[in-house]
């Protein structure tokens, strides 16, 4: 993070970049569990329905917002301790539902979209599958890294001066 020092912004600005990085670390851990969980889950083949996938991401996507909910408070956020835990918490679970929504109609879009993609690029069909799940779902967790950190930042872990 001492890049930061050489960019042309404000202490404040410098500051807030700080932030963003250190919230998109926390947000790669949680991708990280979070496409592990849907891996495994996807893995067990409990899915004799079209809709598994989904219900694999959003449980994923839960287990990765009780971690990045924590470490956020703890790293990125930490002037915010001084503030209720419950208070925060039920905000931050309500922005990642919002999330979640933005998260499932991309994951769902991007998938939707480019299946054919990899049926046709990749010849084996289970690996298509999982390639295509992975990209789509990697794609709905950048789109919403900007919303959540936007929204937490302003709202679930404002400073209060």
């Amino acid at each position: 993070m001492s890049a930061l020092q050489s960019l042309p912004l404000s202490d404040a600005n410098r500051r807030e970049v700080k932030r963003f990085v250190k919230f998109a670390i926390v947000g790669t851990a949680g991708m990280l569990t979070h496409l592990t969980i849907f891996n495994i889950l996807l893995a067990l083949r409990l899915y004799p329905a079209a809709w598994w996938p989904n219900a694999a991401n959003a449980i994923g996507f839960s287990i990765a917002v009780m971690q990045n909910f924590s470490l956020n408070r703890r790293w990125t956020f930490p002037e915010s301790r001084s503030r209720g835990v419950g208070g925060q918490l039920g905000q931050f679970i309500l922005v990642s539902l919002v999330g979640l929504a933005i998260n499932s109609v991309v994951f769902w879009a991007v998938n939707h979209l480019l299946e054919s993609f990899w049926t046709t690029a990749i010849a084996d069909p289970d690996v298509a599958h999982i390639i295509g799940n992975n990209f789509a779902l990697a794609s709905a967790i950048g789109v919403v890294l900007f919303w959540n950190f936007t929204i937490n930042r302003l709202w679930t872990f404002r400073s209060h001066a």
